[in-house]
């Protein structure tokens, strides 16, 4: 009798295909899982004959190696988060699983052992979009408990990725090792996964650098041969799916890693000769509420009022910084609205202004609408922070400077704002 978790070869009239029978929501299909990865659906009235099969390659048991270090190479601390990166694929279910342990670890990438000795250590298993305030200060303090690595790898979902990179880099202050957080695009089980190149790329660059702060390690392009390391507080995700969706923001990478070498493309990053392990500081996060409001046509004043009960505000402007609150005919009349309610919210709660261009820098100074913003005490003038950064130093800010906060958000304090103007694009 077929049941799930075995391996079958379905012939319908138009084709033959082999794969692992998964559990359907549909009782009118069978699902199986093909030897690329994939899931394919089929109509159990268009199956002519289904029949069980041995697996052309069967997960065998998998008998733990001795795991011998080599007193010579770095040591690395892999926590894993969540994430498709430290996970495989259940053989007997078809699911994707977790695998944190140190064993499972050098099982799915063995040839890290030859550049890095590594630990893991399971954190969790976070959707990343999940993730919040209360979860950047756990990870903070499991930094802080395993300074005794070189290094620190965090295994991410790659969909808030950017906003845990930037809250590490604001928490830990004199931070002697480099934390790198590491995602896929693409999960393990896919020929086209992204997952050990990111992971390997990683350990390389712990193992052959001085960087001592946080940064992101994802692929450069679509190929396989090298990876970036991007600054925490100056990346984004500008892709749903493609494996090299994370890109530096008004900065160049870190670095470049290919061949099995290193290229530094920016030499302004924190070295690891710094000060004493024991001198790392936590400012942590409380749990403030902090709103993202991005400007369109067509704004109500009501848009702007529902945040009078929060703690701070990101507007997403147009261009330079702008928002529509000028009157210029009986059609505008709801402009002004906008504006006297923009003024009553700035008294009350610091509001920042970012630019949905995401490149580039916000200049209140060159149009009138951008002076009557800055007449009103909206902050972030002349500054290139990301929408992402800017929310998360805002947070932060409020947590842990709340008298100083309309003072601090414009000043650059861990390299989130340039002095000038990148001339680096996409």
């Amino acid at each position: 009798m077929v049941k799930e978790g075995n391996y079958v070869v379905i012939k319908t009239k138009n084709e033959e295909l082999k794969g692992l029978l998964l559990k359907s929501q549909n009782p009118e299909k069978f699902v199986i899982k093909l030897t690329s990865g994939y899931n394919f659906s089929i109509n159990k009235k268009d199956v002519v004959k289904l029949d069980i099969i041995k697996p052309e390659k069967e997960e065998k048991e998998f008998k733990k190696p001795e795991i011998q270090k080599n007193p010579k190479l770095k040591k690395v601390l892999i926590l894993h988060t969540g994430g498709t990166i430290a996970s495989k694929v259940d053989y007997k279910t078809g699911a994707v699983s977790p695998s944190f342990s140190n064993e499972d670890m050098l099982k799915m990438f063995p040839e890290i052992k030859d550049i890095v000795n590594i630990d893991s250590k399971f954190f969790g298993n976070i959707f990343s979009e999940d993730i919040n305030f209360n979860h950047y200060n756990l990870l903070a303090k499991e930094i802080k408990n395993n300074l005794n690595y070189d290094g620190i790898i965090i295994t991410h979902g790659t969909d808030t990725m950017h906003y845990t990179s930037a809250a590490l880099s604001f928490i830990l202050e004199d931070l002697v090792i480099p934390i790198i957080l590491v995602g896929a695009q693409r999960s393990s089980d896919r020929g086209s996964s992204d997952s050990f190149q990111n992971l390997f790329s990683a350990c390389q660059f712990i193992s052959k650098s001085d960087f001592s702060g946080v940064a992101i390690c994802m692929h450069e392009n679509m190929n396989d041969d090298s990876c970036l390391i991007l600054p925490g507080l100056r990346t984004r995700k500008l892709h749903t799916s493609r494996r090299d969706a994370f890109k530096a923001i008004n900065v160049k990478p870190i670095a470049k890693v290919k061949d099995n070498s290193i290229e530094i493309l920016n030499h302004d990053y924190p070295k690891r000769d710094r000060k004493d392990k024991n001198n790392l500081n936590l400012k942590l996060f409380e749990d403030p509420k902090i709103g993202i409001l991005k400007t369109h046509p067509n704004m109500k004043k009501e848009e702007i009022s529902m945040y009078s009960k929060f703690d701070g505000l990101i507007i997403e402007g147009t261009g330079l910084g702008h928002m529509p609150i000028n009157k210029v005919d009986k059609l505008t009349l709801e402009n002004e609205l906008i504006f006297k309610e923009l003024e009553k919210l700035s008294k009350k709660i610091p509001v920042v202004i970012t630019s949905q261009c995401i490149f580039g820098r916000v200049n209140l100074n060159v149009y009138s609408t951008g002076r009557k913003l800055q007449e009103i005490g909206i902050l972030g003038n002349l500054s290139d922070m990301t929408t992402e950064t800017a929310f998360i130093k805002l947070a932060w800010l409020i947590s842990n400077y709340p008298k100083d906060v309309r003072k601090m958000i414009d000043k650059d304090l861990k390299g989130e704002i340039s002095r000038r103007t990148s001339e680096d694009f996409i």
